[in-house]
């Protein structure tokens, strides 16, 4: 599913028009955007947390030039999903 396909089903089940959709679904990304950038999580109770993971830094292989490189730490955005948004996914 796409942005624009969220767009259409929010505005077919609101009743509201595409562009508000449009402006309230680019304002709640850029929100999370922010906060993330803060270093704030996002929790949307029923729905789950957006937050940001440390990843370390390690040691890689590079094969094709038998060369050990080091990967450096860095933060990356992550999202964790409510248990009842776990239990509709899972089969």
């Amino acid at each position: 599913m796409t942005k624009a396909d969220i767009v259409k089903a929010v505005a077919e089940s609101t009743g509201m028009e595409k562009a508000a959709v449009i402006s309230a679904i680019e304002g709640f990304m850029e929100t999370v955007k922010a906060s993330l950038a803060k270093g704030e999580p996002v929790y949307l109770r029923g729905f789950g947390t957006f937050g940001i993971k440390h990843r370390a830094a390690k040691t890689a292989r590079n094969i094709t030039a038998q060369k050990t490189i080091v990967i450096p730490e860095k933060d990356i955005p992550s999202f964790k999903p409510c248990n009842d948004f776990k239990s509709l996914v899972k089969k």
